[in-house]
């Protein structure tokens, strides 16, 4: 067996490891650099605070994930947000690959523009669903939804940014 020392160690090693994805996925929860850092913080304060209750052999960025977005929807509750203020600018942001090349850049930062304009609740499945990976199945569980329900959300999401390429495409044109 572990020792609680060892356990703790590897908790906190593996914390470090999925921070950049936890942090990416406050910022489509949020859509504000500051609010991002200040959820993934207590997101992590509070992963440290109840590192006991990770289950060994489940996978921690999913149970991260799960609580920043509890704690997302309390701070909504309490704060009464209003939908898309203090939205960031996708050209602050540093979410592009500096190695990739300057057309995949521009099309990548172009997407990531039309995705923020999403709202939270269709900005936080596309990123579970096509950029982290989950299963519908898996984002369902992360986010505390039913498995429709995401479907419902990428769908609709889909349809949002088909309608905004074809708006962009007739501007140009």
């Amino acid at each position: 067996m572990f020792s609680r020392k060892s356990s703790e160690a590897r908790f906190r090693r593996d914390l470090a490891q999925v921070f950049p994805r936890l942090w990416r996925y406050c910022l489509t929860l949020t859509a504000n650099r500051a609010d991002a850092d200040d959820l993934a913080q207590a997101a992590c304060l509070r992963a440290l605070e109840r590192w006991e209750q990770f289950e060994p052999g489940t996978r921690i960025d999913r149970w991260l994930f799960r609580i920043a977005q509890r704690i997302w929807l309390n701070e909504l509750r309490a704060a009464r947000i209003r939908q898309g203020g203090g939205m960031a600018s996708v050209d602050e942001l540093d979410l592009i690959d500096d190695r990739a090349d300057v057309e995949m850049n521009i099309s990548a930062r172009e997407v990531l523009r039309q995705v923020m304009r999403l709202p939270e609740a269709q900005r936080s499945v596309v990123l579970l669903v096509y950029v982290e990976g989950y299963s519908y199945k898996e984002a369902a569980d992360i986010i505390e939804i039913p498995i429709g329900t995401v479907m419902s959300r990428l769908a609709a999401a889909r349809k949002a940014l088909a309608r905004s390429e074809d708006s962009e495409a007739s501007k140009k044109a």
